[in-house]
């Protein structure tokens, strides 16, 4: 899954990145301990043109009479994404990607939650994939999540799904239907991984040295 991430990349090179138009209403830049509930830039796409925006992180349900009234939803199951719901409208006509740095993971060892940092082997930013909802005045987004493949040395048993450039088009819905199978795990040698500090533990702690590798 994905419960933690960050942005480092300036707005105007995602921008550049996806050929979108920024919105002026993004969070600052950058974060390196992103959370749920705050607001976070996803691209969207309306007939091609791609737009930068800003959306809750924290996907709420139409029938949400308020933002807590349930459970607090940021990652949709790739395996049930198309039923659940929540989500089947969404996964249909309201597909995104949401740009990050990298993400962390938590690997439990004898009761304590070491938390490990992950980003592309390339450098480039990741593309993860997400649905969004419109909540009243509100949009809404959760990051979809599939079963972890070799990318995450068996630290976890989800992982995010981590787009590819050349499938950015099918899933944003510009290059017809079958985008479903975009749905999978990273594939060897995508992602790199170090551990980091536990001060990330913390959803207040923030700044470079978050993601800084741990000293042996």
């Amino acid at each position: 899954m994905c419960g933690r991430f960050t942005i480092t990349h300036p707005d105007e090179a995602i921008a550049r990145l996806f050929d979108a138009v920024i919105g002026n209403d993004l969070p600052p830049v950058p974060r390196f301990n992103v959370c749920p509930t705050t607001q976070v830039a996803v691209v969207t796409s309306d007939g091609g043109a791609r737009r930068l925006r800003a959306m809750r992180w924290g996907f709420i349900p139409q029938w949400y009479k308020a933002p807590n009234d349930g459970p607090l939803i940021i990652n949709a199951r790739a395996d049930t994404v198309a039923v659940k719901p929540a989500f089947r409208e969404a996964v249909r006509a309201r597909r995104c990607i949401v740009p990050a740095s990298g993400f962390y993971e938590w690997q439990e060892v004898e009761g304590r939650k070491l938390p490990w940092y992950f980003s592309r082997v390339d450098g480039e930013p990741m593309a993860f994939a997400g649905v969004w909802q419109r909540w009243g005045e509100m949009d809404t987004v959760a990051i979809v999540s599939t079963d972890a493949g070799p990318g995450m040395h068996g630290l976890h048993h989800r992982e995010a799904v981590v787009l590819e450039r050349a499938d950015w088009p099918l899933w944003l819905g510009e290059a017809g239907h079958g985008a479903a199978v975009l749905m999978k795990a990273s594939a060897e040698g995508v992602l790199r991984c170090h551990r980091v500090d536990v001060r990330v533990n913390s959803n207040r702690a923030e700044g470079a040295e978050l993601i800084e590798p741990l000293s042996a």
